[in-house]
């Protein structure tokens, strides 16, 4: 099991009130919902490997490099320039909690893994195209649903629409239901589309029905830029001249939008611990942040899995 972390807690912190707090007053809604996320996924789908993939760069370089707009509308303001990589507009009271929830997860002995210059959908990426066994995938993105791979049991549990506990499993099939492409066509699919949320522009007058026509038809994104140069008289002329105008974006947009599967990765133990590996940190923390309950609920859901 390969927790997005960041998709996780943003939704912790959203979906727990605020006023869960530790008894200094610090909101801690964020690690109580990611450390109940984790309880209820254990419980329910119980995996022998756990690993949480960190974003040790939201923004890396060789992305904005190629597109300058990748997700620069997150990028927080009247942050000195001193201060390093870019740094990610969240709210005041999440900022905090991270560290924490990064703590909890080194006394649990949770592997948590980030690579330098990668964000967590490579970390992602890479474990799960090295993966020998059955892979799920737990994230809110579905940029991710590219990993998917049917012949290799790698699926995506979606988290956005139903939460944690009522997922969808995303398979192949699903996502040919959902947008009408193959099965592992997603990233072609969302270059041509864009992504507003990302900073993605995609090919203007491209939405989501046309570049689902375009893949059904050219089977990829090299195929439809083919059919555009070649003038193929299947593509309309409209859309082929979109196409053609929007070549120095798609000769780029591939590396953007493509998971790495080759990212670096740091000595990690995958493995799903059943007892926690440092037991005093562990208390110490549980009762510094008053997640004593939630912590137990990781511990209880650890020990009937193993």
């Amino acid at each position: 099991m390969l927790l997005d972390s960041a998709s996780l807690y943003f939704r912790a912190y959203y979906g727990v009130p605020e006023s869960t707090v530790a008894p200094d007053g610090t909101p801690v809604n964020a690690v109580r919902g990611f450390l109940d996320f984790i309880a209820r996924l254990v419980t329910d789908h119980r995996p022998t490997h756990l690993v949480a993939c960190w974003d040790d760069d939201w923004r890396p370089a060789f992305r904005v490099a190629a597109i300058p707009s990748y997700k620069a509308h997150r990028v927080a303001v009247d942050v000195p320039d001193e201060a390093g990589p870019d740094v990610e507009d969240v709210p005041d009271t999440l900022s905090p909690q991270v560290p924490v929830i990064a703590d909890l997860l080194a006394a649990l002995g949770i592997a948590r893994v980030g690579s330098p210059g990668y964000e967590a959908d490579d970390v992602i990426g890479t474990l799960a195209a090295a993966a020998r066994g059955a892979v799920l995938v737990v994230t809110g993105d579905r940029d991710l649903f590219q990993v998917v791979d049917d012949t290799r049991g790698v699926r995506v549990l979606y988290t956005a629409a139903r939460g944690v506990g009522n997922a969808e499993v995303v398979t192949e099939q699903v996502v040919t239901d959902k947008y009408g492409i193959p099965g592992q066509a997603y990233a072609d699919f969302a270059v041509l589309r864009g992504d507003p949320s990302d900073g993605l522009p995609g090919v203007k007058g491209v939405g989501d029905k046309t570049a689902a026509g375009l893949i059904r038809a050219y089977g990829s994104l090299p195929g439809v830029i083919k059919a555009a140069l070649d003038g193929d008289p299947g593509l309309r002329s409209g859309l082929r001249d979109k196409i053609r105008g929007a070549l120095d974006y798609l000769a780029v947009a591939p590396e953007v939008v493509r998971v790495a599967t080759d990212c670096p990765l740091p000595p990690y133990d995958p493995r799903l611990p059943s007892a926690p590996a440092d037991p005093e940190a562990l208390v110490e923390l549980a009762d510094r942040w008053n997640v004593g309950n939630a912590v137990n609920r990781v511990l209880n859901a650890l020990q009937r899995a193993t």
